[in-house]
């Protein structure tokens, strides 16, 4: 039985996106947003034309790498709070092992430029929306459990995330992700709930580093 040459098509072309977006997600992670077309193209294994053909410009790449890893994201983030036993549980592995969520965070708080082009595009901002909706609720969650300090908001643990999204020279090979791991560690323990201890000013929130 032969394959509709339609049909092949079709599949040819969604592999070829999946694999061009596979490849920007790395990039992205590693060079940031401004990485080379021509490298993400090779780096797919595909050829420039057929990348322009899918992604007519780099805004577009962006959008729609965005907009693939916030989806994934969201689904993740769903994932940890119904599975966890208890909110800090979910909140630890929502930081600890999201990749999506560092890539995620990276375009929409530390690069200007991703900023830029995915803030007004509705599919990724109803897909950010979501999110945040999910980490709220199990920030407030883990809150009420005793576990998540009383004075923090959803904004202060966002701002954790990207804390610990900062690049460490790559010439520290094995040691960057040691310190990346006891950095993750010592800022879960700050956000943990002790008796005594008071941050300063007031807690920060969505809107304080989401403003619509």
């Amino acid at each position: 039985m032969t394959v509709d040459p339609e049909t092949r098509l079709r599949a040819d072309a969604r592999r070829n996106r999946d694999q061009i977006l596979a490849a920007a997600k790395r990039m992205f992670s590693e060079d940031g947003p401004d990485a080379p077309m021509e490298e993400i193209a090779r780096a797919a294994g595909v050829g420039v034309g057929t990348l322009y053909r899918r992604f007519p410009d780099r805004d577009a790449l962006i959008r729609a790498v965005a907009q693939d890893n916030f989806g994934r994201v969201l689904t993740e983030a769903r994932a940890a709070a119904a599975e966890e036993p208890t909110a800090w549980e979910a909140l630890v592995r929502l930081l600890s092992h999201s990749r999506e969520l560092q890539l995620s965070v990276r375009l929409s708080m530390l690069s200007e430029e991703a900023w830029e082009v995915i803030r007004d595009d509705p599919g990724t901002r109803e897909f950010r929306n979501s999110i945040l909706e999910v980490l709220d609720g199990i920030v407030r969650a883990a809150q009420q459990e005793g576990s998540l300090r009383a004075d923090v908001a959803t904004g202060d643990v966002a701002i954790v995330i990207s804390l610990l999204l900062h690049r460490l020279p790559a010439r520290m090979g094995e040691t960057a992700e040691l310190m990346l791991e006891r950095m993750l560690a010592l800022l879960l323990e700050g956000l943990r709930a002790r008796p005594g201890s008071k941050l300063p000013g007031r807690p920060i929130t969505i809107a304080d580093v989401d403003p619509r």
